[in-house]
């Protein structure tokens, strides 16, 4: 059977957000000591910053990165990493028990940004940390006054306001594995005050409220509670399983997250005459379930389905462009990351492809494409997880998303197949439009699905070939578990 995807141009579902291809680094086993800071290396600037994984992080095209945590923030007082270095407080550290030696802070996170080129998205202490303690770290980094907190930053060598724009009222603080872990209506009383006296220090900044799944009852309360004080609500959902099927199809919980948010928000706005927006920060995502020890480090290696499993999330936060705004891949590096770092140097892990190649070619213009290939039901859905995805199916084999540029003479196609043995003939049709000359293709794929990327070995990369296509029809077979994307101009 031939598939088929069929496009029209003008039929748009939306913008999409750059700020989906965001990321996030804790301070987490390697992510920051060890992976984007590391002092006395000779891989690292004079500033302590690793330069190949700076490099490799810009080439993601990360346009918001969020700090410092995660479960770590909970514990954390940014007041510790502030001044000269040798004279921060070394800590005992609880989130992940261990040492935290605060030389990593927030001149150094807001520096890091700036030579990223990512706006920083900070998340306060609402765990340990007070309400005072919070809107101090507003005024430290955006005041611009005569003040205590404002004129300390320029005592430490930064005379110009950061103008942090993005702030999240604590991290997961549902879970009885978080410090100072609260019910919904105790957190919404709790962070309405911190939303005050925050914003009130920089009307400018935008708030995320702290969401659990987009499903439960946590998130309801929150969304209502917290509407008339936040631009965001915040998403938390980690998929994955030895289980191949499993594993690829579990992102589609993404998609049910994002309806039942919209639609809680939706209501929340409706019944309190809420007039600005709200969407969803979808803040931490990824595959992760080999490494979920507090304490190994959560060094997962990802194999060949994990990165279709992370190429199908990204679709979803395509297809649902109206609603999800941030997104943000957790981690960076070498925690549950794209990156992996030793001493000597790092490789590229299999997500960190289609990541790559989604944030360099999907466009602005979110198009609804129509899908038409063979079907797989999910049996034996299995995961440590307790999210359960095979109720939604059958699912189509091929993952679709399709973006254009604004003039409508640019064409991007991401197209994941999940079947692990055979390749998809396709037929891509356009309705009222042409391809006009070359389309080139960047494929991701491998021998096998379990196939791994490591140190000197790249078992799966990025193949780029060029086909001539003229007319309304193109025909292309997407390989065997594989994630693709397709540029083309048109006529």
């Amino acid at each position: 059977r031939v598939a088929k995807i069929k496009l029209d141009l003008d039929r748009r579902v939306g913008k999409l957000d750059r700020r989906v291809f965001g990321g996030f680094i804790e301070h987490l086993g390697r992510c920051i000591y060890g992976g984007v800071f590391d002092e006395g290396s000779s891989l690292s600037d004079d500033r302590g910053y690793r330069r190949d994984v700076l490099q490799a992080a810009k080439d993601l095209r990360i346009p918001i990165l969020r700090w410092p945590g995660g479960n770590f923030v909970s514990g954390y007082h940014w007041t510790d990493g502030i001044g000269p270095r040798e004279e921060r407080p070394r800590k005992t550290e609880l989130a992940w028990l261990s040492e935290e030696s605060n030389r990593f802070g927030t001149d150094e996170f807001i520096e890091y940004c700036r030579l990223l080129g990512a706006e920083p998205y900070i998340c306060v202490n609402m765990g340990t940390g007070t309400m005072e303690e919070a809107q101090a770290w507003v005024e430290y980094c955006n005041g611009t006054g005569d003040t205590y907190w404002a004129n300390l930053r320029r005592e430490n060598g930064h005379e110009e306001p950061y103008n942090v724009k993005y702030w999240g009222l604590g991290n997961e603080m549902y879970g009885e594995w978080q410090i100072g872990a609260l019910s919904a209506e105790d957190y919404v009383r709790k962070a309405r005050e911190f939303a005050k006296v925050m914003r009130w220090t920089d009307p400018s900044i935008e708030l995320v409220g702290c969401g659990l799944s987009g499903l439960t009852d946590w998130d309801r309360v929150v969304i209502e509670g917290l509407a008339p004080f936040v631009d965001y609500h915040s998403v938390h959902i980690y998929t994955g399983s030895d289980d191949y099927w499993s594993n690829v199809l579990a992102p589609h919980q993404a998609d049910r997250a994002l309806r039942t948010t919209r639609a809680m928000i939706e209501r929340a706005r409706y019944e309190q005459r809420v007039e600005h927006p709200i969407y969803v920060a979808y803040d931490e995502w990824n595959v992760w379930f080999r490494e979920r020890e507090q304490t190994s480090g959560i060094e997962e290696r990802y194999n060949l389905a994990d990165a279709l499993a992370v190429a199908t999330y990204l679709n979803v936060f395509v297809r649902h462009c109206e609603t999800v705004r941030i997104a943000n891949l957790a981690q960076m590096v070498n925690v549950i990351a794209p990156i992996f770092t030793s001493e000597d140097g790092l490789f590229l892990q299999t997500i960190y492809h289609p990541f790559n190649l989604c944030a360099e070619h999907m466009q602005p213009v979110v198009l609804d494409a129509y899908v038409e290939c063979e079907k797989h039901t999910l049996q034996d859905e299995a995961s440590s997880w307790p999210h359960r995805v095979a109720d939604m199916g059958p699912f189509d084999v091929l993952d679709v998303s399709a973006t254009r540029d604004d003039s409508g003479r640019d064409l991007a196609l991401v197209v994941v197949n999940r079947d692990p043995d055979r390749e998809a003939r396709t037929t891509i049709q356009l309705t009222d439009a042409a391809f006009d000359g070359t389309v080139t293709t960047y494929e991701v794929t491998g021998d096998e699905p379990g196939v791994t990327n490591d140190f000197g070995q790249e078992r799966v990369g990025v193949s780029e070939r060029s086909v001539e296509a003229n007319g309304g029809s193109l025909k292309h077979s997407f390989a065997a578990c594989s994630v693709t994307v397709l540029r083309a101009r048109l006529a």
